[in-house]
């Protein structure tokens, strides 16, 4: 039986059960006195509600998890006090999940959990409100309650309904049930919400709930002010807003300002007054400023169209920077930023001559070939400085887009012009140099073959009516000096290579590195690092050893990293120590460095049979490479060869071979040497890949010497190809094996017939002390490894 009381709350006058199921909530707990709809998840739960609703006239018991099992849910912790519940009905129910619409009727206390049944029951004890009047002071709390609630709907008025109604359906009489009803609209942490649900004395539920609304007043008070603040900026924005478009029109109407689109447009007319404009460019820049005009500035096509016309009116149409024609300037400035390469020099001073006396560069592409670290990049530099022209660099190295040199065409998003368009746009004239860097670097991918597009920007006869994809208008290249780098030719595409002029910057000598290094490296390095000139010194003698023992390279770049470690080293020092002054010198070298990395070339200090030493380029330099031949008594004779030789140079350890063998027919000593013994070949060291013709002498001398078991004179070294007719063929690399040469203090060298001229070209410093031989033929090196026999 149930029956409405005067507040039409229903009121459940059925006896409760003992025993009930009891089902965990996750959020919040339920308070008694509400009419809510629930859902709960897994067939389980959906069992218990059917067997309540069956055998316990539809009372089921929900309290809120206290510490929760997720592997599953009816497992977890409950709070000891919950509420009862009354199922009214079912909204929705399938097999894992169930809804229904329930009054909440009283608190329970949990006693014991019952576990004779296959359902879990538990033994409870409920709790009810005092139904006698409440006492004056009871009535001051509900009061209490009451105010801090109607201060609470001021706040935040979605509560206003539900609380309202709520007020006015149940009055002071019943404060227990006013009090929870308040509760239950609460946004306070569930753990605050159980406690008030476990207070069953009024006057402690009271304080409980008291506390609670105070902590609600105050964060929708804090919420307020801070929804005031931002309602007072975007108000004052927007009003600011409308006063600016106001002010806009207003201008408009008397004339004094115009809207953006006008202002652009004028701004290119501006623009194209001072441009020096081609014919094609001035018809394409009216039409596409037409277009502009017609467009809405809205729209996607007019930021197309404003963006083309930004790159056509910011290129230096007809823009040219003053330039230095004045040859001793030039000079100068190369001597003031460069030791030494005075041969290098000189082939740029008179490419420099040539444009002087030209007028225009026209026709004039540099390729700069060398080791790293030798100056490349630094005389380009240079050589804009000199011309005083703008420098555009840029690295070409591993790039396979060709739409990097050529540009995207317009219909793609995000299409921009190529590098030497962007090049032109940033130095701001039409006569820059551009460098491009590490050219023989450059890759070749499915998006296209940058060096086949450069082949357009670097050709003299094609560069004057260069086309990129991105403008579509025709720009004059043929004012822009190019100057590339590259560390090899071999990788350089042929035509590529053809368009250029090529300047060989083959190393620097020990001299020339310690002079570098006291002249620039220390200043600077000093300057970076905080030093005075005071404060460290670096002997020539430790400079010396430093070229030679840790930087051995070419360049230069691997002396100044040693000079950043002395620098580094030395900072430390003075703030450890207070040292104040220090010096740096061979004996205390070590300390700053360490040991060097580098030993001496020398393996031999005398002759021995079957060694001899050859001279080799690498791409850090030059090199030395001595050959060893040993025998092994054989019934067959033969050969093999180690040191991880290439191909080439496999070749030449056979060609060496059959031609020694050959010369056995006029000698019976090496016949039968070569008949009774198996040869082995060895060039140090084993760990270096190693190729090449040059050798060819080489090993031949040193299977010739192991045969006659003679020694080749003492401090020669030597290079050439050799033919199997025993004719010896130029090679390259003629000063890089000098500079080798000289580091190991050898001076006396053999070098083929055909290489005079190039041995001829080279500085005099590098040629001081040499002694060079020149031979045709393998007889000629015989005579001057053997002298006098």
């Amino acid at each position: 039986m149930s029956e409405k009381d005067k507040s039409g709350l229903v009121l459940v006058s059925e006896i409760y059960p003992d025993n009930i199921v009891i089902l965990p909530l996750e959020n919040r707990p339920v308070f008694p006195g509400l009419t809510l709809p629930l859902s709960f998840s897994g067939k389980e739960i959906v069992e218990y509600v059917e067997y309540s609703m069956k055998h316990k006239n539809n009372f089921i018991g929900v309290s809120l998890i206290s510490k929760s099992n997720t592997d599953d849910i009816l497992k977890s912790k409950v709070f000891n006090t919950g509420t009862l519940l009354k199922i009214a009905r079912v909204i929705n129910k399938d097999d894992d999940s169930i809804q229904f619409f329930a009054q909440a009727v009283t608190r329970f206390h949990i006693v014991k959990e019952n576990k004779r049944t296959d359902i879990p029951h538990w033994q409870v004890r409920y709790e009810y409100d005092e139904k006698s009047p409440p006492s004056n002071e009871l009535k001051a709390y509900t009061l209490a309650v009451i105010n801090s609630v109607k201060e609470l709907i001021k706040l935040n008025p979605m509560f206003h309904e539900q609380i309202k109604l709520a007020l006015s359906q149940v009055g002071m009489e019943k404060p227990g049930l006013l009090m929870d009803l308040v509760a239950s609209f609460l946004s306070a942490d569930s753990d605050k919400l159980q406690e008030i649900l476990e207070a069953t004395d009024l006057f402690e539920r009271s304080e409980k709930l008291l506390v609670l609304l105070k902590n609600e007043i105050e964060l929708n008070r804090l919420q307020q002010d801070i929804q005031k603040q931002i309602e007072e900026k975007v108000s004052k924005h927007q009003r600011e807003f409308f006063l600016r478009e106001q002010l806009k029109v207003i201008k408009k109407e008397l004339g004094l300002e115009k809207d953006d689109k006008s202002t652009e447009i004028e701004g290119f007319e501006k623009k194209v007054r001072k441009l020096n404009l081609t014919e094609e460019a001035s018809r394409v820049i009216a039409e596409e400023m037409d277009k502009l005009k017609a467009l809405e500035s809205g729209s996607a096509e007019y930021q197309v169209t404003r963006s083309y016309l930004t790159w056509l009116t910011d290129l230096p149409w007809g823009i040219h920077s003053k330039e230095n024609y004045d040859l001793g300037k030039a000079a100068k400035i190369l001597d003031e930023q460069h030791y030494g390469l005075d041969d290098v020099k000189q082939r740029i001073r008179e490419f420099i001559s040539t444009i002087v006396k030209r007028g225009k560069v026209s026709g004039s592409i540099l390729c700069l070939v060398g080791p790293p670290g030798v100056g490349k990049t630094s005389i380009g530099k240079s050589i804009a400085d000199s011309l005083g022209r703008e420098l555009y660099r840029f690295s070409v190295g591993g790039m396979r887009d060709e739409a990097e040199i050529k540009g995207h065409r317009r219909t793609y998003i995000g299409a921009m012009p190529g590098k030497f368009i962007q090049s032109l746009k940033r130095t701001g004239v039409a006569n820059p140099v551009i460098m491009l860097d590490e050219i023989d670097k450059i890759g070749v991918s499915f998006q296209g073959d940058p060096a086949a597009a450069l082949l357009e920007v670097l050709d003299p006869e094609q560069n004057s009516q260069f086309l990129d994809h991105y403008l579509d208008v025709r720009f004059d290249l043929s004012n822009i000096l190019f100057v590339t780098t590259a560390n090899q030719l071999d990788t350089i595409p042929r035509p590529l290579l053809d368009r250029m002029e090529v300047i060989k910057l083959s190393g620097y000598i020990l001299e020339e590195k310690v002079e570098i290094a006291r002249r620039y490296l220390i200043p600077k390095q000093r300057k970076e690092h905080g030093l005075k000139s005071a404060e460290i010194s670096i002997s020539d003698s430790a400079l010396a050893r430093i070229a030679d023992g840790y930087a051995r390279e070419a360049g230069v770049r691997s002396m100044e990293n040693q000079i950043k470690k002395i620098m580094r080293k030395a900072t430390l020092l003075q703030a450890e120590k207070g040292i104040e002054k220090i010096s740096v010198s061979r004996r205390n070298l070590n300390d700053f460095l360490g040991q060097p990395p580098f030993s001496t070339e020398e393996l031999y200090k005398k002759s021995i049979a079957g060694v001899t030493l050859g001279l080799a380029w690498t791409a850090m330099g030059g090199a030395t490479l001595y050959i060893e031949a040993s025998s092994v008594k054989s019934k067959s004779g033969g050969i093999k060869q180690t040191g991880q030789l290439g191909k080439v140079m496999q070749e030449s350890v056979d060609l060496a071979y059959s031609y020694v063998r050959s010369l056995g027919n006029r000698n019976k000593v090496l016949s039968e040497f070569f008949d009774r013994n198996f040869i082995h070949l060895h060039v140090p060291a084993g760990a270096t890949p190693k190729d090449g013709p040059s050798a060819g002498i080489t090993m031949a001398l040193a299977l010739w010497s192991l045969a006659t078991n003679k020694p080749v004179k003492k401090g020669i070294g030597m290079t050439g190809e050799l033919t199997l007719t025993g004719r010896v063929l130029p090679i390259g690399g003629v000063r890089e094996k000098t500079i080798a040469a000289r580091r190991v203090k050898i001076f006396e060298l053999i070098f083929p017939a055909d290489n005079k001229k190039d041995f001829d070209e080279l500085p005099g410093y590098l040629k001081d002390g040499i002694t060079p031989h020149f031979v045709s033929n393998f007889e000629e090196v015989l005579q001057i490894a053997y002298p006098g026999k």
